[in-house]
């Protein structure tokens, strides 16, 4: 528990990821994806209950080689790859209340697709959550200042171009720019009222932990190649 909350980490990992194959079970520092995910939780005194969700039976095998429970195989009908966070998040809910016979107040949802994190990151997006009487918590990046919304162009059919943005014409100066966020994957910390009365996994009342440094998403065979560089430049004895 925390704070007298019971606490529920689910790590979503399906094996139907068409950008990489099987990607949750590609290795980041000779580790897979998903075990990385379990080793973190695994770490977190606090966590009352940490399982995977998935609809892949390998997957399922290394989660708990990583100490991840696998109470249950994600059906088929919310394991595409169209279906909201809100979906899996709300089925690990209502399944680990059933099995478990007790209410979980927090979802706390790992993404193994961002192998940056530690239990750190995790622990300071669940105490911002429940110190700031927030419905949800996300951690989050600053995005460069290249790709910011006011920067970003649009092309048409016969070629002309536009700002995406009509305001981004009156900027001639990276320092006009406010600050924009990205979530990062690292932790999402939900009450059980955002998902279960609001039906969303942001709520009426969100907040963010701002996470520094570079943080890779895995999506691509580069950011895998990315991450592993990254892994290895941390670890140097240059770092």
């Amino acid at each position: 528990m925390f704070e007298g909350r019971r606490v529920l980490i689910v790590v979503p990992a399906r094996g139907g990821s068409k950008g990489v194959r099987l990607k949750n079970l590609r290795e980041v520092g000779g580790v897979p994806l998903v075990a990385r995910a379990g080793h973190v939780a695994s770490a977190l005194p606090w966590a009352d209950r940490a399982i995977v969700s998935t609809d892949h039976e390998g997957i399922a095998a290394v989660a708990r080689e990583a100490g991840l429970a696998s109470p249950f195989m994600r059906p088929e009908d919310i394991s595409g790859s169209i279906i909201s966070d809100w979906q899996v998040l709300i089925h690990a809910l209502t399944e680990m209340e059933r099995i478990d016979g007790v209410t979980y107040d927090v979802v706390v949802m790992l993404q193994p697709t961002s192998p940056g994190r530690t239990p750190a990151h995790v622990t300071a997006a669940l105490d911002h959550l429940v110190r700031g009487g927030f419905d949800s918590v996300w951690t989050v990046s600053e995005t460069d200042s290249k790709a910011h919304p006011l920067k970003q162009l649009k092309v048409a059919e016969d070629g002309g171009l536009a700002y995406y943005d009509p305001a981004g014409a009156m900027i001639i100066a990276r320092q006009q720019l406010t600050p924009v966020y990205h979530r990062n994957g690292i932790a999402y910390a939900i009450t059980r009222q955002c998902l279960v009365d609001q039906l969303s996994i942001m709520g009426a009342k969100p907040g963010a932990i701002v996470i520094e440094g570079e943080l890779p998403n895995i999506d691509t065979e580069l950011d895998l190649d990315w991450a592993n560089f990254l892994l290895a430049r941390n670890h140097s004895p240059e770092a």
